[in-house]
């Protein structure tokens, strides 16, 4: 029996690899162990406890305000040295975050195979996203094989050289994640916290319905971040029948603006960052989605949310295409006319919703599985 060791350490990559650690430990046809870097460390482990995956291995590599490099030295030296002493076939990473970069040098240095989950995402500029654009295209050089959601994703891959017999198109795995949450919530399964909850009530009896935003993109960092606080503070004085909710990231470089420029406006809530169920919570009754976060990209069309993309440019471009998702940039103007169209014109709002999410449709993971079981 082959032996599977998946790393990661940020919320979206367990987010995205929970389904396919479960559906491999229920076939029973791999050994399967995790490793997790704890580059998120609080936000990672509420992912693990709702899909109650325990991590084989913690490298606790997390420390505060440490850089991009201190970082990916630090866990390329920590994975080489646990994948050296491990039984590891095949090493298995999610995305474009630090610790997929580390994880798939690591294993070359260990001539271990990477397959690469949600590979081939790519956008014309290698500083946006940053880091995670070159992180990806770098991660894609040392892969064995790309397991991409979309043809979009297979297509970039082909354009840069990589065989067509390397590429699977799956899906999207979120959409797993995000379904199997969604019906727990609904069937009462899981629950929502209290205070999430409350704050869904109030925009039921005392608005209209509420604005969701996110925003922690590095390339929004400054002068960004300062636009699309001015947009939203203009959107939300225009708008005092609608509720704005923003969960802020921890990162001082969004808190400190975002706690300063809209603290005290009475119809914005600025709430902590949420767990993974209550977000999806959030997304569930949410109006209208502002947002900087590729996950949400992928997640929201199955909600059939309008969303407004605060980035020049996406990776994911097939929400874009698909009409569920519009790009806006952080353009103080364009956040606030597109808002308010969609709050002011119905057939616009409606024009959003999709029959089917471009990303997935929930058996991304399934389709994972019955490739890794012709490895064995």
């Amino acid at each position: 029996m082959i032996n599977c060791t998946f790393v990661f350490g940020t919320r979206p990559e367990a987010i995205k690899l929970a389904p396919l650690i479960i559906k491999l430990r229920e076939a029973k046809v791999v050994n399967v162990e995790v490793c997790v870097t704890g580059q998120h460390r609080e936000m990672l482990t509420q992912v693990l406890d709702v899909f109650e995956i325990t991590p084989d291995v913690d490298l606790k590599l997390m420390s505060h305000n440490q850089s991009l490099p201190d970082f990916l030295g630090k866990s390329i030296s920590a994975l080489h040295n646990y994948l050296k002493d491990s039984n590891a076939d095949y090493v298995i990473v999610q995305g474009d975050t630090s610790t997929v970069l580390s994880a798939s040098i690591a294993a070359f240095y260990n001539k271990r195979k990477v397959l690469h989950v949600e590979a081939g995402l790519r956008t014309t500029n290698i500083y946006s996203p940053f880091p995670e654009e070159m992180n990806r295209r770098l991660t894609s050089q040392l892969t064995y094989h790309h397991f991409v959601p979309t043809g979009i994703s297979k297509q970039n891959l082909l354009k840069e050289g990589y065989a067509e017999e390397t590429i699977m198109i799956t899906g999207n795995t979120a959409i797993d994640s995000l379904l199997f949450v969604k019906n727990k919530l609904n069937e009462g399964v899981l629950h929502p916290a209290s205070d999430v909850y409350d704050i869904v009530r109030e925009s039921q009896a005392q608005y209209n319905g509420y604005i969701l935003i996110t925003g922690h993109r590095r390339e929004n960092f400054g002068e960004g971040f300062l636009n699309i606080c001015e947009a939203i503070e203009l959107s939300a004085r225009k708008h005092p029948d609608y509720l704005y909710i923003y969960p802020v990231h921890l990162n001082p470089n969004v808190h400190s603006i975002v706690s300063e420029k809209l603290g005290g406006i009475s119809n914005i809530r600025l709430m902590k960052p949420q767990s993974y169920v209550d977000f999806i919570y959030l997304m569930q009754h949410a109006h209208v989605i502002l947002t900087d976060s590729g996950g949400v990209q992928e997640e929201a069309p199955s909600l059939q949310k309008p969303i407004l993309v605060m980035r020049e440019s996406t990776e994911r471009p097939e929400g874009i295409t698909a009409g569920c998702s519009k790009l806006v940039g952080v353009n103080v103007q364009q956040i606030v006319s597109e808002i308010g169209r969609l709050l002011s014109d119905a057939d616009y709002y409606g024009s959003f919703a999709v029959a089917k999410n471009p990303y997935g449709d929930g058996n991304a993971s399934g389709r994972i599985l019955n490739f890794i079981e012709q490895l064995t």
